[in-house]
Formats: C-alpha cells, sequence, structure tokens
C-alpha cells in the first residue's frame, strides 16, 4: 500500500513537475558492447514508473494465483476427508450387518484421510480375519501399527486376539505377557489374557491373574468362583498326567493352607486321586473335608472308594447326621456304603430314610436290590414299579 501511495505521488509530481521541465530535459545516454541507448531524462522516469506498474501487476496475478490454488487444494482435500468420512459411517453399518467384505473395503479405503486412521486399519483387519485372509489381515496390522506411532498398545491387542481367533495360541500367549507387563489391569487385556492362559495350559498364571482381575471387576464373583475352580482343575489334570497321584500330593502339599481348606478342591483333588487307583488319599481328603463341614460335594464321592475299611467313613457320615440332620444325600450316601459291605437291612434303612424325603429313581432302584437280597420280592416289585410310574410322569412333564 506504501508503494503504490509513493508512486502516486511521483507520478503526480511528474505531472506537475514535467511541463516545468520541458525545456530542460537533459538526456540520458546508455553504451554496451553492441548498442547505443539515448533518452530523456523525462522518458527514464516515466519507463521506470510504468516498470514498477508493471512489476506490481504481475505481484497481484501471482498472489491470486496462489490463493486460488490453496482454496482448490483446500476444497479437493476437505472433499476426500468427508468421503473418508462417510466410507467409514457406512462400514460400521455394514459391521452391524456382518458383511466383513464391504467393512474391509470401506474400512481401508482412505483410511489415511479419516480421524483415527489406527480404528480404520484395525476394524479392516477384523474384518479381514472373519473372511478367512490371513495375509491382508497382518498387512493391515502392519499399516495400524505404522500409523499409530508410539501408541501400539490397541495394535497389539488387536493383534493378540486375531492370533487367538487363528488359532495361534502360543503366539497370542507370548503378546499377552507383554501387554499385562505394560498394562496389567487394562480389562480388554484381562479378558484376553484369560482365553489365552486357559487354551495353553497356563493355569498358574491365570491363578495369579485372578485377584488383578476381581479390582477391576472384569466377573461376578460367582464367575470369578468358577474361573479359579476350572483353573485349579488344569492344574490337577497336569500334575495328575505328569506324576500320577504322587505328583498330585507332592502339589498339593505345596499349596497355601487357605487353597487347601477349599472345600470344591478338596473334592477336585479327591476325584482326581480316585482316578488314579489312589483311594486311600482320597478317603483321608474326603473325612477331613467332611470333618471341617458337611459337603455335599464331598459326599457323592465316598461310595466310589470302596474302602476296606468302611466303619471309618462310616463313623464320619454318621457324625454330620448327628449335627447336621438327615438328609437325602446323606442317607443315600450310607444306604450306598451299607450295600457294597452286604449290610443288606441297614442299606433298606437308609434307602427308606432318604425315599421319605424325597422320591429318586436312583434310590429307588437301589433299595428293590436290598430287597431281593433280604428275599423280599413283592416289596422289590412294587418300588420297581413306583420308580417306572415316576419316570414316566416326569418324563411327560
Amino acid at each position: 500500500m506504501i508503494k503504490v501511495l509513493i508512486l502516486f505521488i511521483v507520478l503526480i509530481a511528474g505531472i506537475i513537475l514535467g511541463p516545468l521541465l520541458a525545456g530542460h530535459q537533459g538526456y540520458v545516454f546508455i553504451r554496451t558492447d553492441d548498442y547505443d541507448i539515448t533518452t530523456s531524462v523525462t522518458s527514464l522516469v516515466l519507463s521506470f514508473i510504468l516498470l514498477q506498474f508493471v512489476l506490481l501487476f504481475l505481484g497481484w496475478c501471482y498472489r491470486r494465483f496462489i490463493s486460488t490454488t490453496s482454496r482448490t487444494k483446500g476444497w479437493v482435500s476437505g472433499r476426500k476427508y468427508h468421503k473418508a468420512h462417510t466410507q467409514t459411517q457406512k462400514a460400521l453399518l455394514k459391521l452391524a450387518e456382518g458383511d466383513f467384505e464391504q467393512v474391509e473395503k470401506l474400512m481401508s479405503k482412505h483410511a489415511e484421510l479419516s480421524q483415527q486412521p489406527v480404528v480404520n486399519y484395525l476394524l479392516a483387519a477384523e474384518a479381514a480375519q472373519q473372511r478367512g485372509d490371513e495375509y491382508r489381515t497382518h498387512q493391515y496390522l502392519d499399516r495400524a501399527a505404522e500409523a499409530a506411532g508410539n501408541d501400539q498398545l490397541p495394535v497389539d491387542i488387536s493383534r493378540v486376539r486375531i492370533q487367538l481367533a487363528e488359532g495361534e495360541v502360543h503366539a497370542a500367549r507370548n503378546g499377552i505377557d507383554r501387554l499385562i507387563d505394560q498394562a496389567p489391569r487394562h480389562p480388554e487385556i484381562l479378558r484376553l489374557a484369560e482365553q489365552a492362559y486357559l487354551r495353553s495350559g497356563a493355569y498358574q498364571a491365570l491363578i495369579e491373574l485372578l485377584p488383578v482381575m476381581a479390582k477391576v471387576q472384569l466377573h461376578n464373583e460367582d464367575e470369578l468362583d468358577a474361573l479359579k475352580l476350572k483353573a485349579y482343575k488344569g492344574l490337577m489334570n497336569q500334575c495328575m498326567a505328569e506324576g500320577g497321584s504322587e505328583g498330585l500330593r507332592k502339589w498339593w502339599k505345596t499349596q497355601p493352607r487357605k487353597v487347601r481348606n477349599e472345600t470344591a478342591l478338596q473334592s477336585f483333588l479327591a476325584e482326581h486321586l480316585i482316578e488314579c487307583g489312589d483311594t486311600m488319599s482320597a478317603e483321608k481328603i474326603i473325612i477331613d473335608g467332611l470333618k471341617q463341614q458337611y459337603d455335599e460335594r464331598l459326599l457323592v464321592l465316598a461310595p466310589r472308594l470302596n474302602s476296606e475299611q468302611p466303619e471309618v467313613i462310616e463313623k464320619t457320615l454318621l457324625q454330620l447326621l448327628k449335627q447336621n440332620g438327615a438328609t437325602p444325600l446323606l442317607n443315600s450316601t450310607l444306604g450306598l456304603l451299607a450295600l457294597q459291605h452286604a449290610q443288606w437291612e441297614k442299606a433298606e434303612a437308609y434307602f427308606k430314610a432318604a425315599l421319605a424325603q424325597r422320591f429318586d429313581a436312583h434310590d429307588a432302584a437301589w433299595l428293590a436290590d436290598a430287597y431281593d437280597k433280604l428275599h423280599k420280592p413283592n416289596e422289590a416289585a412294587k418300588i420297581r414299579q413306583e420308580a417306572l410310574i415316576h419316570s414316566l410322569k416326569k418324563e411327560r412333564s
């Protein structure tokens, strides 16, 4: 603006002073190697002013061109960003429909222009995995890792999830171990760790995570208890496979008192010992557990012992009978022990007591066996008929 003002001042001065100096213009002589240029001072000044106007005009044209180009580029870029956003929205709808081919196509196209390119690539990877395209799955994961920069956590979580879906359990286990070191309380990492550890047989690692799962409330109390029992049962299976009953006993001795006092784990251990043929150790576990408290999970294992000294287990059960009162299962268990050792009268009494509390087809069948041994065919036929009628009614209902 100042330049234009100066030029106008010079122009006005030229118009005023020009006529005054018309007779005193003087001249300018410029010589080069090939040319001689002769002109008046006034003409030179006017040429200079005209040149300045030409330069200003060219500068204005250049700025106009640059401004137009920038607006054009901005319009094109804005259109691309808008298109990328629209495709992402369509992909999310296709994801809800389960059309994974379209999800992959829409998420990957113009992903670099979307607001969250990492999310686009990860969803495209999930969609490709659902279609079974392993090559594209890992290609999208690599692109997501490049776009994520230093924040690789979401990419690593998606990678582990995809590895589990593809059956790469050991690779997922290694990935989970690293993720737990980075974010030990991340809910999704804990969920994936649960799957990876269960499928890879890393039961001890899963047990160590249970307190963290409880703190972040990943599962409710009942679900956590079920998960803990599942993990301990898996550990017992491993110990039994590697060392038999001796391996089980050694492992059990190394457990904290709190673990050894859990009735559910006592029943699991006793069941495994029975499977190994170590009924003496199983009997000790069952008796010790029942002395602590009445628990039907231990009680149902008693008839499987086939103990050579039934009076020991019978004494424990009778003590329970006094302390907790008669229950159908307790009477039924005592009846089975009596049957195993040919104590027919006792078996008859216990099964009658159990059936008086609730009708059970198994107890009825065992009572009929006791009647047969006692040479009471009419009673045996009658109880079998009642059991049959009860079974038919139950099937109809």
